[in-house]
């Protein structure tokens, strides 16, 4: 092991721990991870990452940061955190510019591994509080002698993360509907076939609030995700992630966070892109196609009415 020095930063030794690959001890990503309770065991350039990682990493959740496109250097890396978590060795952060989501995103298949875009510090601090409270092979955050705020902030973040499964679910309206209400859903327009163009025209529709009110007022990135995915299956062509983080209109870690919590309720697939090894295209399962064309066919026939 790499001697770490004297870790004065921390107040105790039985703290989740993390190790932080491309970042030194004074950077904002250390001091997300401290200001959460954890101790940090090490940072490490990235010319000495590879070598790091090749000793015993007996870590809590282990944090990546990339800058710059590191080209093979960049994929080993990803690789070996996304297999490390895959056996439950730790889990990982992984943070980079948005420039360099699809790289990213194309080698982290595993849910134990959060991808963060240009991030603020405080989805740092969350990202690593909820890595390490939810790695069951360890004691959960806790302080000693502090106001109980460590684990308080744990709990939030711990909560975020529950409702936005919540709502991510409220697009199939139950996590595992009957069989009869699943059927009676699709059901609802069949035979209708809602184009490419209608979609386009429902995001366009809203996006036309954002001229007269604040986007923020009318965020609905798990929507605008499903909307934009129904266009594109149409159009019969792929749509990367990087694509799919600007079309939820949101932050790219937000959209991020959301592309996820739809992959976990099934809505979504990844699918290689055959031309860019580099890179993943995200798409619709059917069950999720066939909701969105249900929902917009209702919709255009409630208009009618009116």
């Amino acid at each position: 092991m790499l001697a770490v020095g004297n870790l004065n930063d921390v107040d105790y030794d039985e703290a989740p721990t993390v190790l932080i690959l491309g970042d030194d001890r004074s950077s904002a990503t250390a001091d997300a991870a401290r200001a959460v309770g954890t101790r940090v065991v090490d940072c490490v350039s990235l010319d000495m990452a590879e070598a790091r990682l090749d000793q015993q990493v007996d870590v809590d959740t282990v944090i990546l940061i990339l800058r710059n496109d590191e080209g093979a250097l960049a994929d080993r890396l990803l690789d070996r955190i996304d297999l490390a978590a895959r056996e439950g060795r730790y889990r990982g952060v992984v943070i980079v510019p948005a420039s360099l989501i699809d790289v990213a995103a194309a080698r982290l298949n595993h849910g134990d591994v959060t991808l963060l875009a240009d991030p603020e510090p405080i989805e740092s601090a969350a990202a690593i509080a909820i890595a390490c409270a939810r790695n069951s092979g360890r004691q959960r955050l806790h302080d000693r002698g502090n106001d109980g705020g460590t684990l308080r902030l744990v709990e939030l973040t711990q909560e975020v993360g529950r409702l936005a499964k919540q709502l991510a679910a409220l697009t199939t309206h139950q996590d595992n509907p009957p069989a009869q209400e699943a059927t009676t859903t699709l059901d609802v327009a069949a035979g209708e076939d809602v184009d490419a163009t209608t979609i386009r025209a429902f995001i366009r529709a809203r996006r036309v609030r954002d001229q007269f009110f604040r986007g923020d007022f009318f965020a609905d990135p798990a929507w605008d995700i499903l909307l934009d995915l129904a266009a594109a299956r149409k159009e019969g062509r792929g749509v990367s992630v990087s694509s799919l983080c600007i079309a939820a209109a949101v932050p790219p870690t937000t959209a991020l966070r959301w592309i996820k919590s739809l992959g976990d309720e099934g809505l979504l697939v990844r699918r290689a892109d055959p031309t860019d090894g580099r890179r993943v295209f995200i798409a619709l399962t059917e069950r999720a196609a066939a909701g969105v064309d249900a929902c917009l066919a209702t919709i255009i026939r409630t208009l009618k009415t009116i």
